[in-house]
């Protein structure tokens, strides 16, 4: 099978290969559940921070070289071990950890969903990590209410614009901070109430619109102060991440003011040991699919030897919706 590797730790621009290499052995599974697992032969995989950071060694998880980075893959399956519910030809998405920049896949079986016609094989590949990293970290970690305000930055890029469709799925009003026009469309057609620049006032705009229940950030950086000063009484700010590079300190003396609270949301060290949550958010996730509230937005489509690209795009925070790769 094709397949891109990380052979070196030198960034996207050179860190990757495409090889020829053999298939998984299915009845090996996956290395998180020995013995089980759905082989899936994948149409499109997913392309996110993460990967951009093992190119340079950067991330948590650090695997020996060389190895196929990509954790999420939507396509159809063409074995699982028996009694997963999965059968042959049917279409799924999934959370596979590594190995998702191939033409053929394992996930364990608990992060396997079934992908409804409603959705192509694109929108599967970009559901699984932002999807549930929304849910988990707005309700879960969050305590998300019906009719709360939620801003949300980096609300045009993949786990924004999730964040945008779960909380208005879940009854809740939303405000988009964005940089530019072209990300204040995408924000603004995943379903955003309001849309705020990054690089105007955005604190005080937010408080002219009555203020935010809860501000979730997957960028920090400078701009997380300013967060909290955004915060209603009892709200609070739910770290994702830090994709702007930088990791804010917060004097804690701020979160007294007005009983706020800074929470930090870890969707990964949460549900790999946790076969229930994971379960729990899939079902939720496919209902408001159902409903009509959950529509992955895909930006830009690469091909499976263009992957470098399609990192190089994340790196320079151009990225809008889910970046693609076209496998099949």
């Amino acid at each position: 099978m094709r397949a891109i590797q990380i052979t070196e730790l030198t960034g996207p621009a050179t860190a990757l290969k495409l090889v020829d290499m053999a298939e998984p052995d299915a009845a090996a599974g996956h290395p998180m559940t020995p013995g089980e697992g759905v082989v899936v032969d994948v149409a499109a995989a997913g392309v996110a921070f993460p990967e951009l950071l093992q190119t340079r060694g950067e991330y948590q998880i650090k695997p020996d070289l060389p190895f196929v980075p990509g954790s999420e893959v939507a396509g159809v399956v063409r074995s699982a071990s028996e009694g997963s519910g999965f059968e042959p030809g049917q279409r799924v998405a999934a959370f596979c950890m590594l190995g998702g920049f191939a033409e053929v896949a394992v996930a364990p079986v608990h992060f396997t969903f079934a992908l409804p016609d409603s959705l192509d094989d694109a929108q599967g590949a970009a559901l699984v990590l932002n999807y549930h990293t929304a849910h988990f970290s707005m309700v879960h970690r969050g305590q998300l209410r019906s009719g709360e305000t939620v801003v949300v930055h980096g609300a045009a890029g993949g786990v924004g614009t999730a964040s945008i469709q779960v909380a208005k799925g879940l009854g809740a009003r939303t405000i988009a901070v964005v940089s530019s026009d072209e990300k204040e469309t995408v924000a603004r057609e995943a379903g955003a109430d309001e849309v705020v620049r990054s690089d105007g006032d955005w604190k005080d705009e937010v408080l002219a619109l009555g203020g935010a229940d809860m501000v979730l950030d997957p960028v920090g950086g400078d701009r997380f102060t300013d967060s909290l000063r955004s915060l209603k009484e009892n709200g609070r700010v739910v770290v994702v991440g830090f994709t702007g590079g930088s990791i804010p300190e917060v004097k804690v003396n701020r979160l007294l003011l007005n009983n706020t609270s800074v929470i930090g949301a870890g969707w990964g060290a949460s549900v790999l040991g946790n076969p229930a949550l994971v379960k729990a958010t899939g079902d939720a996730i496919a209902e408001l699919i159902e409903q009509g509230f959950v529509r992955p937005p895909v930006g830009a489509h690469f091909a499976l030897e263009d992957a470098a690209a399609a990192l190089e795009l994340i790196d320079s925070r151009g990225a809008t919706g889910k970046v693609v790769l076209d496998v099949a």
